[in-house]
């Protein structure tokens, strides 16, 4: 991995590691729908604009069928999943869940044709990454596994999650990552946007905590708008199967996000688990020479 998809990497694994916690504010405030519309009303303002200043619109209005699907598989369907799930269900069993992702992925990756996700070392790297989620979480995680329709709901986002950026990497990556990203959450915003107004609605008399805005324009600014600007460059680098690799660092800087601002404790299970996601996810992206 040169230093340039060594910094997208970092960039990408801080902007969609910190989600996780912000969802679980603006969830005080505002119903799934919402804050789906939200992210993607504020995404597709912010990127829109700069893309159609760069002349990248018309590129990727030329690809709308892959726009669609990429919206569709990447942000309209695991969004929802991922938000509705976190009512049920821990943050941190959903991070885990959402770390499945890349066992999706490699595979998928294998299939289109790259042989080499499948070399010693990426398989050495999942497993190690692997092995240090469950370690950052905990195995007293399992005991919360009480509800198989949220657990089903992660999966199917990862799921998602795992072939969006194969989408991206065969069928988007000539064109302007900034116009793909845009669109697509213009895409999801025509179609949250009657429930995701509904649930403002119906919570309007109950004027929602100054947190959950915050919240929300964060999700909305650094989560979707630059993290998708990041990732598509990172798609670029590594490729898409090592791309989905950034859920392993993802969650490392949640616990992170949580011990600084949840209060949350520091456990034996983190000290042991950073360092395993770590050298996992440089084993997992690295590129043969």
């Amino acid at each position: 991995m040169n230093r340039k998809a060594m910094w997208l990497f970092i960039s990408a694994s801080v902007l969609w590691g910190i989600p996780y916690a912000l969802i679980r504010i603006a969830l005080t405030g505002f119903p799934p729908a919402s804050i789906v519309l939200a992210r993607v009303v504020i995404g597709a303002v912010v990127l829109i604009p700069l893309a159609a200043k760069r002349g990248g619109i018309r590129g990727a209005l030329k690809k709308w069928p892959y726009v669609v699907a990429f919206a569709l598989v990447e942000m309209a369907g695991p969004w929802i999943l991922l938000t509705s799930a976190e009512q049920r269900i821990s943050s941190s069993l959903a991070g885990l869940l959402i770390g499945t992702v890349p066992f999706f992925g490699v595979p998928l990756a294998y299939i289109l044709g790259d042989k080499s996700v499948f070399k010693a070392r990426v398989i050495w790297g999942l497993v190690l990454g692997f092995g240090g989620l469950i370690a950052l979480v905990g195995i007293d995680v399992f005991n919360n596994l009480t509800d198989p329709l949220a657990i089903g709901m992660m999966l199917l986002a990862a799921i998602g999650y795992a072939v969006a950026p194969t989408i991206a990497d065969h069928k988007l990556g000539k064109e302007s990552s900034i116009a793909v990203a845009g669109l697509s959450m213009a895409v999801v915003a025509a179609i949250y946007a009657v429930p995701g107004w509904a649930g403002f609605a119906a919570v309007s008399s109950k004027p929602a905590p100054m947190a959950a805005w915050l919240a929300l324009a964060a999700l909305g600014v650094l989560c979707t708008a630059a993290a998708f600007t990041v990732f598509f460059q990172l798609i670029n680098e590594v490729g898409s199967a090592r791309a989905t690799m950034i859920v392993y660092p993802n969650l490392t800087v949640a616990f992170i996000v949580g011990i600084l601002f949840l209060n949350e404790p520091i456990t034996t299970g983190f000290l042991i688990g950073v360092p395993m996601v770590i050298v996992g996810s440089l084993l997992a992206s690295r590129r043969s020479a």
